[in-house]
């Protein structure tokens, strides 16, 4: 079974960060002329978890008895939700997406699933961000994400992914419902995607810099150092 969806409802306006990370925002905010300081997919990284759940791109659901794949694109590729009742392994590494155990559940006794339960564990690679803000997750990659994925009862055009985030960065558990609409379009267009093509901005070191259009490095903001160039032969004046 495959379904289409796309366009999702999300922000990180609603979220409460402990004081230190508000600190970090702040500092970030106020030396920083763009997010690209936390944003790993400004730097073609991919996003991980929860901001590949997006849905810049299409989604795609495919569903068979073990596994459930969500094809996502652009910078983050797929999830795998493992449903075959197995226990979380001992020996991660870490990851952007984490690992995803879910279970079906017939939550109105009809003989259907119609509920799909996920718990995401880490550990996680970094930074990530909740969306395009830049607030990041805690950078000890231990957050925990719990999901619930079930159509909408007034509408089945509309899929909710309704998911929790427990982070040692948080004051309080958040909790977004992430809305999905289902394309009509049995041969939807899929457009391909590569970040690294024709991009603006160059990461060094723990600097971001621009690429003018003809091909020279130009500062993100005021008073930017320049990269350090001491493995290059300096040309004498």
């Amino acid at each position: 079974m495959t379904d289409h969806f796309v366009t999702s409802e999300c922000c990180a306006s609603t979220i409460q960060p402990t004081p230190g990370l508000r600190r970090l925002v702040y500092h970030k905010q106020n030396t920083v002329a763009t997010i690209l300081g936390n944003y790993s997919t400004a730097r073609c990284l991919p996003g991980g978890m929860p901001r590949m759940m997006m849905a810049f791109e299409p989604q795609e659901y495919i569903i068979t008895p073990e596994t459930t794949y969500i094809l996502i694109g652009e910078n983050d590729h797929y999830r795998r939700l493992f449903t075959d009742g197995r226990d979380w392994p001992t020996d991660l590494e870490p990851t952007y997406q984490g690992y995803s155990i879910g279970r079906w559940i017939d939550e109105d006794g009809d003989g259907i699933y119609d509920v799909l339960e996920v718990e995401t564990r880490g550990p996680f690679k970094g930074p990530r961000a909740y969306d395009a803000s830049g607030l990041p997750l805690h950078f000890d990659g231990q957050s925990t994400f719990k999901e619930r994925f079930h159509l909408d009862k007034a509408d089945p055009n509309i899929l909710h992914d309704e998911i929790t985030v427990f982070d040692h960065a948080l004051t309080r558990p958040w909790t977004a419902d992430k809305k999905y609409v289902r394309n009509p379009n049995p041969r939807p267009y899929w457009r391909e995607f590569y970040c690294t093509e024709n991009t603006a901005e160059i990461s060094v070191g723990k600097e971001t810099y621009f690429m003018s259009g003809d091909g020279m490095l130009m500062p993100s903001r005021k008073d930017q150092p320049p990269p350090d160039l001491r493995y290059f032969k300096q040309s004498q004046k």
